[in-house]
């Protein structure tokens, strides 16, 4: 089976964003995508730290947060049909995700000091110990294993828009949002799944590095962070479950 037929559960690496556009000279890097994602992750940091800082002030910060929210949903709506829009929508993503995450992780630390460092920290951790397995080719990303990450992650996605939409008329299951064992249980697995789309990242950055045409580093950086933000965000949910029951 050819490369261009692999799939993966990042949207910025479907075989959309590689079959076309190929004749720019200039190809895909990894220097570039890291320079690219350490930039965008100072922005989300420091869009995370404004609206910290305007809760501690006593400001409402909640149409910062779900504002936020939605802004990325439409930017990764945008980049998956506009990719060559993606220099531009993806800062304007790592602004909206940063605002975001300014939200959940100041009410985080506002009922238990210090837990979005904690989940940064796991977060960060993650990331290497993923590469590191990666690279060492403990963890080969055959066939196989990108069907059942596509799968887990596609489930888990589907069981979360459900939850959402039930919210609306009150209905909140306990299974997500809990913090009984089955709750922590369903996150735990959503933490590893998360983790695990890392892989897929790192393996269609090594299959098309000086291949792809220079801009879709910018599709690259974005699907690094979509993964990252998805594992921080179930971290922090874990921990604070975590935290309640015990």
């Amino acid at each position: 089976m050819g490369l261009f037929n692999y799939k993966t559960s990042n949207p910025a690496f479907t075989s959309y964003f590689w079959d076309s556009g190929n004749r720019s000279s200039k190809k895909m890097t990894v220097t570039g995508i890291l320079i690219k994602s350490l930039a965008m992750i100072l922005i989300i940091a420091s869009m995370t730290m404004y609206v910290w800082n305007l809760y501690t002030e006593g400001v409402d910060i909640k149409w910062y947060t779900y504002g936020g929210m939605l802004a990325a949903i439409v930017c990764s709506i945008l980049i998956s049909f506009k990719h060559h829009w993606a220099h531009i929508l993806t800062p304007l993503y790592a602004i909206s995700k940063g605002l975001f995450l300014g939200g959940i992780s100041s009410w985080a630390h506002a009922r238990f000091p210090d837990l979005p460092y904690q989940a940064v920290g796991v977060t960060i951790t993650a990331f290497f110990v993923m590469l590191i397995l990666y690279q060492t080719r403990i963890i080969i990303v055959t066939k196989q294993l990108r069907s059942v990450i596509i799968t887990a992650s596609v489930t888990i996605f589907v069981i979360y828009i459900i939850s959402w939409i039930l919210s609306f008329f009150g209905i909140k299951p306990i299974f997500i949002w809990g913090t009984s064992w089955i709750a922590i249980g369903f996150n735990v697995i959503a933490a590893i799944v998360a983790s695990f789309t890392l892989l897929l990242d790192f393996d269609y950055i090594e299959r098309y590095k000086n291949k792809a045409p220079k801009y879709k580093e910018w599709i690259a950086t974005w699907g690094l962070l979509v993964s990252l933000v998805w594992l921080y965000f179930e971290v922090l949910r874990l921990m604070k479950k975590l935290a309640i029951r015990f």
